[in-house]
């Protein structure tokens, strides 16, 4: 990765301390995952992608990279909800890492998936993974016994 790149992002993790470097990182990654899946040119405006076909890249990424620890390394980095994605992503953009469009908006990042959904429960056994989750990305549950939901 070029050193440029770095220092810009290194200050913006100074100015807005909420994610980690790593989350920066792992985001420039996954865009160019997202163009590779969506069949996108290597350059120019078609290149374009757009916050949900840059959130599932992230997911499968993550996913593919971190397997069944990949809620807790998002976590890790402050990264907890879609939203946070959206937040790296513009925060990229006002510093010039990241170029976007008129039809671009942080709201294109809000609530696409469910976290635990998303991360954790593909590694859950399929009775787990039928299971809804609540808003709070904790698993519902209406036994008791079974702790605390």
């Amino acid at each position: 990765m070029r050193q440029d790149l770095i220092e810009a992002l290194r200050l913006i993790v100074r100015d807005d301390p909420r994610y980690d470097l790593d989350a920066y990182l792992f985001l420039r990654e996954a865009l160019d995952l997202s163009v590779r899946l969506f069949n996108k040119p290597t350059d120019g405006p078609a290149r374009h992608v757009t916050g949900r076909e840059l959130l599932e890249a992230i997911r499968q990424q993550a996913l593919q990279e971190y397997g069944p620890m990949a809620l807790r390394v998002l976590n890790s980095w402050g990264v907890r909800e879609t939203r946070d994605f959206g937040d790296i992503v513009f925060n990229m953009v006002e510093r010039g890492v990241l170029g976007k469009t008129e039809e671009d908006k942080k709201e294109d990042f809000r609530g696409c998936y469910d976290f635990v959904d998303a991360f954790e429960k593909p590694y859950l056994p399929q009775a787990d993974r039928d299971r809804p989750t609540s808003r709070r990305g904790k698993r519902r549950t209406s036994d008791p016994s079974a702790g605390i939901a």
